[in-house]
């Protein structure tokens, strides 16, 4: 059976439903390039600042050694520039140049991504990427982080976020009119926890729901703290090591968002999930959440660009599973808790890591331990040079 991966954010076709996160691996063409040369089903720059800024040259990024499931970030956003990320030249170098047309190899999507700064310097921005001489296909607004350690995080001021659309639709008319170039515009956000907070953004999202194509949820949690406890610091050394935190522990938070947000807001603005992903199954779960597709940040830094196409291969072997030929047969359709499925659940996870209740545990545990047994035996044995002893018995 067939199965398709694709999907569309915006309108924006996508070959594949499983993208890049703006941040790591993103920095120049050259990261870029490799993405696009991926199973990657966009290409996303890292988030953009009018000047250039560099990154800090202490410690500023964390994986957990032990379990791998955390991962901290205070680099201080640092990226080459608006003007670099839309100029002709980085285009044609991510979109594989005249490589590219020499194998007739398709375009792929291309998002600039954009952080928030001042109101001024934030429409200076967007005003560029609009009159940029390469098709870009969409703009996403990072209002899920402060630009500088002081600043606000405009996704969490509403009133402010307000402002900043009002002023995005006064200056940039073609958006909510539907007229000229064809540039979408999301919004990256960052992770809620209260009801109150989903019911107050959608009121602005909705107003604004012409202008807003997509949101993307969730971006990294701040103020993270990991401590070592043998040095008896922090594992960051910026901020009194204060960091925003990513990878597996933000899971459940992001397919929290993910579906609150497909609930709250109009049907016209896609959702876009990312938030510890590493593998095919934490995709299915946010698309059965509601995601149009799903973005891969901490796994992508720590794997590189091939992690896309395992994941995708993980999503195809799922759907093929359940029977599912593209993401419309499930997409949005999580099912409420039921005694029935917990219990089928259970039973299907025995089968998978317990092998031996269907071929006769109770046989196999017998085994198992003799063998155990006879190994430590044997161990102890040769430990206290009884072997010997035992033969020349």
């Amino acid at each position: 059976m067939p199965v398709s991966l694709a999907t569309s954010v915006a309108g924006i076709p996508m070959e594949t439903c499983v993208y890049n996160a703006s941040g790591p691996r993103t920095a120049d063409s050259a990261a870029l390039a490799k993405i696009f040369n991926s199973k990657s089903g966009a290409i996303l720059t890292r988030s953009a600042t009018l000047q250039a800024q560099e990154g800090c040259q202490e410690t500023s990024t964390w994986h957990d050694p032990d379990t791998d499931g955390a991962s901290l970030n205070s680099e201080k956003a640092p990226n080459s520039g608006i003007e670099y990320y839309i100029s002709q030249k980085t285009y044609d170098e991510v979109q594989g140049g005249d490589d590219a047309k020499k194998k007739s190899l398709s375009k792929k999507p291309y998002i600039v991504s954009i952080q928030v700064s001042t109101m001024e310097d934030t429409l200076k921005m967007i005003k560029a990427v609009l009159q940029a001489g390469v098709p870009i296909d969409a703009i996403e607004l990072n209002v899920g982080t402060s630009s500088t350690p002081d600043g606000p995080i405009v996704g969490h001021d509403f009133e402010l976020l307000k402002t900043l659309l009002a002023r995005f639709s006064a200056n940039f008319p073609e958006f909510v009119l539907g007229f000229g170039r064809k540039v979408r515009f999301g919004l990256k956000l960052p992770p809620y926890f209260e009801m109150k907070k989903f019911e107050d953004l959608a009121e602005v999202l909705n107003t604004y729901r012409v202008l807003v194509r997509y949101v993307v949820s969730t971006n990294t949690l701040g103020n993270a703290l990991a401590v070592d406890y043998i040095s008896e610091a922090p594992c960051i050394s910026l901020d009194g090591g204060f960091a925003g935190l990513s990878g597996r522990a933000i899971k459940y938070t992001a397919l929290a968002n993910i579906k609150k947000l497909r609930e709250v807001l109009d049907p016209c603005i896609d959702v876009v999930g990312v938030g510890g992903v590493e593998n095919g199954t934490d995709v299915f779960e946010m698309i059965l959440c509601g995601a149009s597709a799903v973005q891969v940040g901490t796994t992508h830094w720590k794997q590189g660009p091939k992690c896309f196409a395992r994941i995708c291969r993980e999503l195809e072997g799922i759907m093929k599973k359940k029977g599912y030929e593209s993401l419309a047969d499930f997409k949005g359709k999580l099912k409420p808790w039921s005694k029935e499925g917990a219990a089928a659940a259970r039973k299907a996870r025995a089968s998978m890591f317990l092998p031996q209740r269907i071929i006769g545990g109770s046989e196999i545990y017998g085994v198992f331990c003799a063998a155990l047994v006879m190994a430590v035996a044997f161990l102890l044995a040769e430990r206290y040079e009884l072997i010997d002893t035992l033969q020349q018995a």
